[in-house]
This record gives structure tokens, C-alpha cells and sequence, in this order.
């Protein structure tokens, strides 16, 4: 699991609670459930089972692999729609593209993180390199869906780029945990992802045996998900595995530590923790938008059927077919239109409108 690694984790700035704060309680520890993506690759919908409103201003987290992939196997996603919030793509191992009809995109790997604003709407396809899928390989990576106010869900779409070597550095009062802050402020020390929403986003790697007690506003929600090894959350000591979703509240900061004995393939336990100010709007979601309510999604489809969404670039399609919108007939719609069923089906999220009003 390379990411972001260091010699010496001791040599950084340490993070420390301030006396007398209280540790975050755990609300529910949740196992997120395997499927497929896209043309077909694994991953684990970390969210699954979990309250729109516990996640408040999150709205969907896939782990993507850990797979070893052979030559050709490598897939992607085709060309499809958003609207309303944000996606942010972590790569800790391998290599994906990214592009989008706004002119966004680039190649992420070990470490790299990609911040797309939907906004008023976007197509975008993410897909392996055709290097990797010649020659194959390790894939591991995350997307995390973060919701818009109404304010700004009709925002311009934008793009933003971060590199490994730009994430914040920083280690655990105890030495034993290494910190790598995406976005967000983490005890006085903000990462470089710039965020619409506010949120804090961290992935942490704790030695076996190693305790974290990490600093975390009060206004923030709490989640933490296990990469890979085991341990506990909480000063309650709750187990958790690869897999697992913690749901933390109230307090002032988050407790993590790592048994002494992890297994030969995960020496560390690898926790990716996040958080942000909760919205506190209704949500309706179906598919690749979200938005605030039914009317609102509905709307994004009809958009979208019409091309209002935009095109797919040139450079993307045969000649016959350069500056064309999708195509959008097909069976399998539920709204009685002729939305394409694969539209419904990229990121496996919902095929009927799921709403919090």
C-alpha cells in the first residue's frame, strides 16, 4: 500500500488533544458489502446500511479493489452524468484517467487525488490506462460522493489536482501512526483539497500496537473505514476489521488503535477517516444526481436526456460520431423515459429516487 509513506514517521509534527476533551462514542460499526462496478471492477460500498443523515454531508464511499489484476482485465466506467455534488478519487494503488466535457482531468496513481465539482451537471469517464490493462496489476483506490448545499449545486462545474507529495504529513502523539491529510484542518495543520462542502479527509496508517487519538471538530460529523488490518474504535474498544464502517459522535476527538498482532498481508491497519459539516437539507438521490428533491432529479434526467448536460468530447469518439451526445435509449428505465440502463447502473447506486424529505 504505497500512497504516501516516510522514512522516519517520528521526525514529523505530532498531533495532541487538548486537556480535558472528551473522546468521541461509537454509534454503529456497519460491514460494507462486495459488488461490481462499471464494466466490472470489485469494490465494497462502504456506506451501505448507514443513515443519509449519520452521513450528512457524505452521500456515497466505494472502495475500489484491492485487486491484482491480469493482463486485460483492468476496466473502468463508461461515459456518464452528474449533478449536484462533488467526487473525490483517491488512488492509493495503481493508475486510473479521468476526463470530463469541461475539459477536466488527468492520470492519478499511488497516492494522487482528483476533486471533481459536478455542479450544474458534467459527463465524465474514469478508466485504466491501456498500459495497465496491457501488462495488469495492483488496483486499490476510493471515490467519496460529497453532497452541495441548494447555494451551490447549480455551481460551474471544476477540477482540481492533488498530488501525493501535496498531502499534509503529520504523525500521532504516540509516534506510531502516520497521517495523511487530503483536505481539511487536522490539529492546527490544513491538507490541500480545496472544498466546496467543508470536510476533513485523512488516511492513517497505525503500526501494530499503535494508538491514535486524533483532534476533531465538533461541528463535524465522524466516520472512520478500515482499509485492511483490525483493532478498535473508541475508547470503548470496539473491534473493527478490513471492511467496516464506524459511525463516531459527539466529542472532541477519535480514538483508533491497532492490535499487536495484524496479519502477514496487512502489517498495518490502514483507516481512512472523514467528516464534514452537515448540510442539514433534505437529499433526493437517484443514480448519478442528487439533489434536494424529487422534481429536482427528475429534472437532471430530463436534462440529460436532452443534451443540456453537454457532450462528449471530440477527441473521445470515432470520427463519425465526434461531438454527439450519449446515447440515451435503452430499456430498464423506472421513470418511463428512455434513460439508458447503464446510466442507472455506473456506481451501482439507486435505481429508484431515495430521499430524505
Amino acid at each position: 500500500m504505497p500512497a504516501v509513506t516516510v522514512d522516519d514517521v517520528t521526525v514529523l509534527p505530532r498531533v495532541a488533544v487538548e486537556p480535558g476533551a472528551r473522546p468521541r462514542r461509537v454509534k454503529s460499526v456497519t460491514t460494507a458489502p462486495q459488488g461490481f462496478e462499471g464494466e466490472g471492477f470489485p469494490v465494497r460500498r462502504a456506506f451501505a446500511g448507514v443513515d443519509l443523515m449519520d452521513l450528512d454531508p457524505f452521500i456515497h464511499l466505494d472502495q475500489m479493489g484491492e485487486v491484482e489484476y491480469a493482463p486485460g482485465e483492468p476496466k473502468g466506467t463508461p461515459w456518464h452524468p452528474h449533478r449536484g455534488f462533488e467526487t473525490v478519487t483517491y488512488i492509493i494503488d495503481g493508475i486510473f484517467d479521468h476526463k470530463d466535457n469541461h475539459g477536466g482531468g488527468g492520470t492519478i496513481t499511488n497516492g494522487d487525488t482528483q476533486w471533481m465539482t459536478a455542479g450544474a451537471g458534467i459527463l465524465h469517464i474514469e478508466t485504466p490506462p491501456e498500459s495497465l490493462v496491457m501488462s495488469g496489476g495492483l488496483f486499490h483506490g476510493f471515490q467519496l460522493w460529497v453532497n452541495l448545499p441548494a447555494a451551490k449545486k447549480w455551481s460551474t462545474p471544476a477540477y482540481q489536482d492533488i498530488r501525493a507529495g501535496d498531502v499534509g504529513l503529520l504523525a500521532s502523539h504516540d509516534g506510531g501512526t502516520l497521517l495523511r491529510v487530503i483536505a481539511g484542518e487536522v490539529g492546527g495543520y490544513r491538507g490541500p483539497g480545496s472544498t466546496q462542502t467543508p470536510i476533513t479527509l485523512v488516511h492513517a496508517t497505525l503500526a501494530p500496537g499503535a494508538e491514535l487519538r486524533l483532534p476533531w471538530r465538533k461541528d463535524y460529523n465522524a466516520l472512520a473505514y478500515t482499509l485492511n488490518g483490525h483493532g478498535t474504535i473508541g475508547e470503548e474498544r470496539h473491534p473493527v476489521k478490513m471492511g467496516q464502517l464506524a459511525v463516531l459522535t459527539d466529542g472532541d476527538y477519535l480514538v483508533i488503535r491497532a492490535d499487536q498482532s495484524q496479519e502477514s498481508r496487512s502489517p498495518s491497519m490502514d483507516v481512512l477517516i472523514l467528516g464534514g459539516e452537515p448540510i442539514r437539507e433534505s437529499v433526493a438521490w437517484m443514480g448519478p444526481f442528487v439533489m434536494n428533491t424529487k422534481s429536482e432529479v427528475l429534472q437532471a434526467f430530463d436534462d440529460f436526456q436532452k443534451g443540456l448536460l453537454g457532450t462528449v468530447p471530440a477527441e473521445h469518439l470515432a470520427p463519425a460520431k465526434q461531438e454527439q451526445p450519449l446515447k440515451r435509449s435503452g430499456e430498464g428505465s423506472k421513470l418511463g423515459g428512455d434513460i439508458k440502463a447503464d446510466v442507472l447502473g455506473v456506481h451501482n447506486t439507486p435505481d429508484g429516487i431515495s430521499t430524505t424529505e
